[in-house]
């Protein structure tokens, strides 16, 4: 395994640059300053492929771009999750949220993701062929960030945190549905519909796109995720059998790491919130 979340979390504790207006971003092949570039969600993401490359302090940008190359198979764009896959890991959702708010996540026309498939249809065909897959963990990765500080990222695996995807499937269908039922023309269409010629001339088309949102972790977590008032603070929330799933020696690291605390928790499943499943909290202080 070239990288994994306990590596990103030390990584992050050891050297972690929050101040987000520091961050080097690429642009056109070379480095330049976030406060050049088009946003704080950017530099989110570029916080979160150093943490996971462990490259917070590399300056040259090839290295830099080297290193990303051997630790992940794929990169994304915004309009397609998810931004981060691990070489034969975890894929990744970065998520910007101003100031330490309560606000939803907006997840646009991708509803939250227990798991990640190959054959979902909102993800691209390069993330489809990346490597050989079928499904793959996803992580939320959720920062609050002020005034170009990161005050707070969040780690949370999706099977914590959204149902299986027979839950929004099932409602994403029935609408679709109850449209093709109306007597107009629809086409094919990714999204919940696209009915065509409405007008009398027939020039014109509806196309009709969900917008889902989701809680963020810190509001459904808040009786885990107890705030204070250091000047960073990293959450982490996966299943035991997850986090038992990681290397031993990364595992002894984290857990002999001097601030980082880690516990044996109790959450609702997602899919059925009678259901409790033992999961692992771990919380980072600087």
């Amino acid at each position: 395994m070239v990288t994994n979340i306990l590596k990103a979390m030390i990584a992050i504790k050891k050297g972690g640059n929050f101040n987000l207006s520091k961050i080097n971003v690429f642009s056109k092949g070379r480095a330049s300053a976030v406060n050049r570039a088009n946003s704080m969600g950017e530099a989110l993401e570029y916080f979160t492929k150093d943490a996971f490359c462990d490259t917070f302090q590399e300056a040259d940008v090839q290295k830099k771009k080297e290193i990303y190359g051997e630790n992940f198979s794929y990169l994304g764009n915004q309009n397609n999750p998810p931004d981060i896959i691990i070489k034969d890991g975890d894929a990744i959702e970065v998520k910007k949220i101003d100031g330490v708010r309560l606000s939803d996540l907006a997840l646009n026309s991708s509803y939250p993701k227990s798991k990640l498939y190959s054959d979902s249809l909102m993800i691209t065909s390069a993330c489809r062929t990346c490597e050989k897959w079928i499904e793959k963990d996803i992580i939320y990765a959720v920062g609050h960030i002020d005034n170009y500080s990161l005050k707070i990222l969040s780690l949370v695996y999706g099977d914590c945190y959204a149902a299986s995807k027979g839950i929004y499937e099932r409602i994403k269908d029935k609408i679709s549905d109850g449209l093709k039922e109306m007597n107009l023309e629809f086409s094919e269409t990714k999204e919940l519909g696209r009915v065509n010629r409405v007008d009398p001339l027939g020039i014109t088309n509806l196309r009709i796109r969900g917008m889902w949102t989701i809680q963020n972790p810190l509001k459904v977590y808040k009786e885990l995720f107890k705030l204070d008032d250091d000047d960073f603070q990293l959450f982490a929330l996966m299943r035991k059998a997850k986090y038992d799933s990681f290397p031993e020696e990364d595992r002894d690291l984290i857990e002999k790491e001097v601030g980082v605390f880690i516990d044996d928790v109790k959450i609702q499943d997602p899919d059925n919130p009678a259901k409790l499943i033992v999961a692992k909290l771990i919380v980072v202080r600087k």
